[in-house]
């Protein structure tokens, strides 16, 4: 199904369902003559107020993701779990409200008839949904192609249940061979198409969405190479594990039908903190642009004064997915700082940066302008920092995983710059990879809040960097 038609056919059905779940209430309080009533309640505003709050907890637990081939328990799992964090936080406001009005406990009892109305009746509307994309999958329907890395008996297992398995929505397509040899095998009326040499080759002709990783312990080496190629490529990476790796707790596992599969780089933080990041990257560059608006006012006709060319530098940058976009500085370097040398790194005490662009470098006012690329989305308050694509593709062929940065969205501070000096050499940009990863692992608002915490002491210090 196409995600746009699904996203739509889901919110549509929510809204059904949720406003249906209040009228049978409000039927149920009202007509039914079974609750005592002080006054007849409002039923419009009331119902959209509901359904609005209803709409914020799903988008912020993640219920209004693309699904394919998930399990319908896990998206009823799901609801009840969002379901029951929004009706405690209805209990507890109605609680409050009946303190302060001196009203009985029949209220909060309510709310309980209400929470089941609602989880039978939305439900029952995401089955609808799930299950018509479950038989169009097996029908045929927005089905994906699918490569298994190997060609052992562990690959010919996941084979055989994907193709057992229709609803899982897979099509194998090839095997890849890890011997790197042109030796052609088959299995099943399905060859083997390539090599983890031509990996990305095979990726972009076959059209492939999953790879599925079955490797022979002394094949492990080649790992490595292979999430290496798949970096870039927009496709899901499943690796089959060990039997030691599982009953010793090492891998945590999904299931497809029996067969365990680890996840290889899975989604970097719950769909609620993402929401709530990107929140507060809008509250806070809104709120700096505010507060630094007479900085920004002195710092602009400062530089005018100071030397010969614009008041904003703008700098192609690699954002998320390698998105290119315009990084908003103060210019604090001369004019035409790069037109004999070509893209170099900054320095410290670099001899191009002019005398103003050295005062608003100490104390981070260049930075305050890339609060617009905050607000477009272009960047978020905390993040690996940005790098132009020249050094990007320089540095993703001399080091492995540079490109694992370009997975999430490029931040004014983050990790490795409360923790690092300059990029002066390679060295160092190995050194500052170390510690963008390991936020990437670790991402979560604690860590983020850990940061600018970090930021805030190293700017009043004047320490650190910042490209």
């Amino acid at each position: 199904m196409n995600k746009k038609l699904e996203k739509i056919l889901v919110i549509t059905l929510d809204f059904l369902t949720i406003n249906f779940a209040w009228l049978i209430y409000y039927q149920l309080r009202v007509s039914s003559g079974w609750f005592e009533l002080l006054s007849m309640p409002e039923f419009y505003l009331p119902m959209f107020v509901i359904y609005f709050y209803w709409l914020v907890i799903f988008t912020f637990v993640g219920m209004y993701r693309t699904w394919f081939a998930a399990s319908r328990f896990d998206e009823l799992s799901t609801l009840f779990k969002a379901s029951f964090v929004g009706i405690f936080i209805l209990f507890f406001l109605i609680f409050i409200d009946d303190y302060i009005h001196g009203v009985g406990s029949t209220t909060r009892i309510l709310i309980f008839i209400y929470w089941g109305l609602f989880l039978f009746l939305v439900g029952l509307g995401r089955l609808l949904v799930r299950s018509l994309q479950r038989n169009l999958l097996i029908k045929g329907f927005g089905r994906k192609n699918a490569l298994i890395v190997g060609f052992n008996e562990k690959a010919k297992e996941v084979f055989n249940q994907l193709k057992q398995h229709r609803a899982l929505g897979l099509d194998v397509i090839g095997f890849i061979n890890t011997n790197n040899s042109n030796e052609v095998f088959e299995y099943s009326n399905i060859k083997s198409i390539g090599t983890i040499n031509n990996l990305q080759d095979v990726i972009d002709a076959q059209n492939a969405k999953e790879i599925i990783i079955a490797l022979e312990k002394e094949d492990r080496d080649e790992l490595v190479e292979i999430i290496a190629k798949c970096e870039n490529k927009n496709v899901g990476l499943k690796i089959v594990p060990d039997l030691y790796e599982i009953l010793s707790g090492q891998a945590r596992t999904s299931q497809i039908y029996g067969i365990p599969l680890i996840d290889i780089m899975p989604q970097l933080m719950p769909e609620w903190e993402k929401k709530l990041k990107r929140l507060l990257d809008i509250f806070v560059s809104l709120t700096i642009l505010f507060i630094t608006l007479p900085i920004t006012l002195i710092t602009s006709v400062l530089i005018k004064i100071d030397s010969e060319g614009k008041i904003f530098f703008t700098q192609e940058r690699c954002g998320i997915n390698g998105k290119i976009f315009k990084m908003i500085k103060f210019r604090s370097m001369r004019k035409d700082a790069e037109k004999l040398t070509g893209p170099v790194w900054s320095q410290k005490d670099d001899p191009r940066i002019t005398k103003i662009g050295k005062l608003i470098r100490k104390v981070r006012i260049d930075e305050i302008p890339q609060m617009i690329n905050v607000l477009k989305g272009e960047m978020s308050i905390v993040g690996p920092r940005p790098e132009r694509p020249y050094f990007v593709e320089m540095l993703s062929k001399e080091i492995p995983y540079y490109k694992r940065r370009l997975k999430v969205r490029p931040g004014i501070t983050g990790w490795a710059q409360v923790k690092h000096k300059y990029d002066e050499s390679i060295e160092d940009v190995k050194i500052k990879l170390r510690y963008d990863l390991f936020y990437i692992e670790n991402m979560s608002l604690r860590m983020d809040f850990k940061i600018l915490f970090r930021t805030v002491f190293i700017v009043l210090l004047g320490k650190g960097h910042y490209e």
